[in-house]
């Protein structure tokens, strides 16, 4: 996991791990609720809101959530928040 400050308006919280990684073709589906890439490693384990609730809180603070993955080697979350809230 890491943080930083891009630039003086924005946050950037990222998280990696060095799991089986998810097909391009796939990324979108992962935001979904209750929805699970087929052929994950990790199948039938956990209810898989996880993501969905982090895109929706991301977004109601003004933020965006992204991930790059790689099959093979690991996927990044990263969320992108604004340092000042503006309901």
């Amino acid at each position: 996991m890491s943080a930083k400050a891009p630039d003086a308006d924005t946050l950037s919280i990222s998280v990696k791990d060095t799991g089986a990684g998810i097909p391009a073709e796939s990324l979108n589906l992962i935001f979904e609720e209750f929805r699970q890439v087929e052929g994950s490693d990790t199948e039938l384990k956990g209810t898989r809101l996880g993501l969905a609730i982090t895109k929706k809180f991301a977004g109601l603070l003004g933020g965006i959530i992204t991930v790059t993955s790689e099959v093979g080697s690991g996927s990044t979350c990263t969320i992108k928040l604004p340092r000042t809230y503006q309901p």
